[in-house]
């Protein structure tokens, strides 16, 4: 069997919402997509291998759609993952558990900001002259926001959540005004996995600094 053929039978349409066919590719994006932020939640790093499968398939779902700032997002979102793997499974040093979680800095937020801003800017410059996409500043600016968030992911920074939250709220009725309403409702629940994913870090987020700090004074 082709890959043609795979992709071919990813594309059925499995049942309809509201009239709208919903494919094998949403369906399984739709549970890898839960099963990801809630591994990310507990800070389990299968989180990574499962995203990235997630990932591949929401590569086939929205260029599609024709959100091509997503599709393309879906192959930094694999690089990025292959760096949280190797962070979280090294980065804490011999006999850890991963990274402590850790706030962001202020530095680091001036570099996300800035990143931000010209990544919005010169996304939606291309979307808008380079392809037939409806919806260039929203997929442009959710697309900044995501890659900002899965970099404090991959770093364990608490905020990264609230970055999450952020891109979830425009998500949920971007992809309903794409006719993506299954996609539409895994990114609700997304929403609700984030609130759960800042609490939990939260609570370990404590007793990391003061070893940090001691760590340095030694």
């Amino acid at each position: 069997m082709s890959l043609a053929d795979v992709l071919g039978r990813l594309q059925q349409p499995l049942f309809t919402v509201l009239a709208t066919p919903v494919s094998w590719t949403e369906v399984l994006g739709f549970g890898s997509g839960a099963l990801c932020v809630w591994l990310v939640a507990r800070q389990h790093i299968a989180n990574w291998p499962i995203g990235i499968a997630n990932n591949l398939l929401f590569i086939v779902l929205f260029a599609q759609a024709g959100l091509y700032a997503d599709a393309g997002l879906q192959i930094v979102f694999i690089a990025l993952a292959a760096y949280g793997w190797w962070t979280w499974t090294h980065g804490g040093g011999p006999g850890s558990a991963g990274p402590p979680v850790l706030r962001t800095s202020r530095t680091e937020w001036i570099g996300l900001a800035v990143a931000g801003a010209v990544g919005t800017a010169v996304i939606t410059l291309l979307l808008a002259r380079a392809t037939d996409s409806t919806v260039p500043f929203w997929d442009a600016l959710t697309t900044a926001l995501s890659l900002t968030a899965t970099y404090g992911q991959c770093r364990k920074r608490l905020e990264s959540w609230w970055l999450w939250i952020a891109a979830d709220v425009i998500y949920i009725p971007l992809y309903a005004h794409k006719g993506l309403y299954l996609t539409s409702l895994l990114y609700a629940g997304f929403l609700t996995l984030c609130v759960l994913g800042l609490r939990n870090w939260s609570r370990d987020l404590g007793p990391a600094p003061v070893r940090v700090a001691a760590e340095a004074a030694v």
